[in-house]
């Protein structure tokens, strides 16, 4: 049972760090709106999979921000 509770553990670390990184990327970038900015960050926001999501389908849409 132990095992069960560190892989569980392990699972969703994985998953807070790219959710993480999914909304440092989404806080870079342009969408061209707010409104398409919020829903992404919402989209990003699902547990265990929506910085999969955001990853194949919002990671191209967005430019970056001019330094």
């Amino acid at each position: 049972m132990d095992k069960i509770v560190l892989y569980i553990l392990l699972i969703a670390a994985l998953s807070l760090g790219l959710t993480m990184l999914a909304l440092i990327d989404i806080i870079k970038k342009d969408f061209g709106s707010v409104k398409t900015k919020v829903l992404w960050h919402f989209v990003a926001l699902i547990p265990l999979v929506g910085w999969l999501i955001y990853l194949i389908f919002g990671y191209k849409k967005g430019q970056k921000k001019p330094a």
